[in-house]
């Protein structure tokens, strides 16, 4: 039986490859992708890409909370140099304590 897409992409997981320093999203064979790196006492946030097929559908935010409180976890604020994580945390309060 085949997934309905709604279905496959509400069951996703994101998993955080710490190697490459990203957060992924893999769905039929696309990746969405939150890229990072760690200094001192913070993470910068770079890049976020979701593929045109799966763009509007929640998965940027997904990984973006994930890499946030990834973030939280390691007492790290948060320098967004993505447009994208930039305007999430203008938008979400809850995480100003990490800016």
């Amino acid at each position: 039986m085949v997934m309905p897409e709604s279905d496959a992409i509400q069951s996703a997981q994101v998993e955080h490859n710490r190697p490459d320093q990203q957060f992924e999203l893999h769905l039929g064979g696309l990746v969405c992708l939150l890229q990072y790196r760690v200094t001192t006492g913070k993470i910068i946030i770079y890049h976020t890409e979701v593929p045109a097929p799966l763009q509007n559908r929640g998965l940027a935010g997904r990984m973006t909370r994930a890499a946030l409180e990834y973030a939280r976890s390691l007492d790290l604020k948060v320098e967004p140099r993505c447009p994208y994580t930039a305007a999430f945390l203008r938008r979400h309060r809850e995480y100003s304590d990490l800016r």
